[in-house]
């Protein structure tokens, strides 16, 4: 993944007030991105940066003057123009200076901008937006702590303006200010920022949402412990699922990429496939490339473009055809019939019907009720009855859902992902959260209820069974929350408690013996 900024700061203004910290705030930028993170390619614009070279050979003037600014974006950026940059990139762009809102639009201010023809000698930041991601890159990354006046950085609304495809930080909301501390010697914005990003082990701002959650407790501390006003930074992400992106990839862990695949696979569901493929390549550079899920989307991706042409494809539920994604698990049983074994005398046949129609809730419900009849109980199972359940009729149950699901679901499916989170025999409540929200069961760090969830095969790989065992309308869900009873759909936060997650586990580790 390569990472190339554009970076301007302006202290010194022609007819607006001067600044102290801007020229300060974008050298600390540069020099995190060359010395620390390890950037690519810099643009550096300000008071006194040298001219530089462009990739190309040729000669940029770094004066943040509106011609040299503008002619960059208008040069470097065009469509047929040959980057390196290629989707899986980021392009970072940090601007520290004064901004201002006019006419519905976000301008940023360069060195010689005139307040009384802003139109004329100003920058729209949507212009930026449009310029920088012609870059090749997928994700750019826009910082603005353009909030800044007569030395304490008034915004005049900036940052209310949506930009496609884009993150968007600011350094403060748009009715607020941005303030330079005197004591840092930089803004308060920029110094959190980089103390964020430079952040290591658990508590790290790998991700636009942790990052994000960050500057939003530290830049008020910081404000509070200067004796300035409030300054609340804010996000806007387009789309949403942008909050889950990874920034740092070497920083992050395997929650974070769990989250980014669950994105991707909703946007697959959804029929996303621009922003299914952004991310699959996301989750792919994250996992260092050995991410088997996030392989075989990219195989598939030949397969999108060719339902993108058509518009949109038809679902399974309209054409009755059963869902085309593949793993390993599937190949094996495309074209063989699943033998019907059991230990107990126990008749699949229906199960085998149901899944085979695609009937995925009553085949949830059967195969509930299958593992009871198996286990001879009557309302549910316990770990004793898991770690005592016939190997032959594990197999046979997930063999079924395997094969008609096209690999998609399966207790083996789900137990690749979970052991694929770290997850062993012992219980482990991240690892199971971390679980739920891969498969999704759970949303915004909520566990969904039980209405809440999905029983279409467009649903997240994994999603199912749900092993869930009804009686006399009451819903036992000891399979997620532990031995719990709760009115159904009454919204009971399963999967919370630690009876769900370690029957769960007890599965997987009877199916792995199983499969010997």
């Amino acid at each position: 993944m390569a990472n190339w900024a554009l970076v301007v700061g302006i202290n010194q203004y022609s007819r607006l007030q001067s600044l102290s910290y801007s020229v300060s705030d974008a050298e600390a930028i540069v020099n995190y991105f060359s010395k620390e993170a390890g950037f690519e390619q810099i643009f550096y614009f300000s008071d006194d940066s040298p001219d530089f070279n462009a990739p190309d050979g040729s000669t940029i003037e770094s004066q943040p003057t509106y011609a040299n600014l503008w002619s960059f974006l208008f040069d470097f950026f065009e469509e047929d123009r040959d980057t390196p940059l290629k989707p899986g990139d980021n392009f970072w762009f940090f601007f520290s200076g004064h901004g201002i809102r006019h006419e519905d639009r976000d301008y940023l201010m360069p060195r010689d901008a005139n307040p009384r023809a802003i139109e004329r000698t100003a920058i729209p930041v949507n212009y930026v937006s449009d310029r920088l991601r012609r870059s090749g890159a997928d994700n750019v990354i826009l910082f603005l702590d353009a909030c800044r006046s007569q030395g304490d950085r008034a915004g005049l609304g900036i940052g209310m303006e949506r930009q496609q495809g884009v993150i968007t930080i600011c350094a403060c909301s748009p009715k607020e200010k941005s303030y330079e501390i005197e004591e840092l010697g930089q803004g308060s914005f920029t110094y959190s920022l980089l103390e964020a990003l430079r952040i290591k082990g658990e508590n790290n701002c790998a991700t636009v949402e942790r990052l994000y959650q960050r500057l939003r407790y530290r830049v008020p501390l910081i404000n509070e412990n200067y004796q300035k006003p409030l300054q609340t930074p804010y996000v806007i992400t387009e789309p949403a699922s942008k909050l889950h992106l990874i920034l740092l990839p070497r920083q992050a862990t395997l929650a974070d990429i769990a989250l980014l695949k669950n994105d991707a696979w909703r946007a697959e569901a959804k029929s996303d496939w621009q922003l299914a493929k952004q991310l699959w390549i996301r989750v792919n550079v994250a996992a260092g490339g050995s991410d088997m899920d996030a392989i075989e989307a990219i195989q598939r991706f030949p397969q999108w473009t060719q339902q993108e042409s058509t518009h949109r494809p038809k679902t399974a539920d309209e054409t009755g055809a059963k869902s085309d994604f593949k793993n390993s698990e599937s190949s094996q049983t495309d074209t063989a019939e699943v033998e019907l074994l059991s230990e107990k005398g126990i008749d699949y046949a229906h199960l085998r019907d149901l899944l085979a129609a695609g009937k995925w809730r009553e085949a949830d419900e059967e195969t509930a009720k299958k593992m009871l009849e198996v286990a001879g109980q009557r309302d549910w199972l316990d770990i004793e009855d898991i770690d005592n359940f016939p190997c032959s009729d594990l197999r046979t149950i997930d063999r079924l859902w395997v094969k008609y699901s096209d690999g998609r679901f399966g207790f083996s499916v789900q137990a690749r992902i979970y052991r694929e989170l770290g997850g062993t025999r012992d219980y482990d409540s991240k690892t199971w959260e971390a679980f739920g929200d891969r498969v999704g069961w759970r949303s915004q760090g909520e566990w969904m209820s039980y209405k809440s969830l999905t029983y279409r095969n467009t649903a997240p790989r994994a999603h199912l069974p749900l092993y869930l065992v009804r009686t006399n309308h009451m819903v036992w869900e000891d399979y997620f929350g532990g031995m719990e009873d709760a009115v159904e759909g009454s919204g009971y936060p399963w999967g919370m408690s630690f009876g769900g997650g370690s029957l769960l586990s007890g599965i997987f580790s009877r199916l792995r013996l199983a499969s010997g």
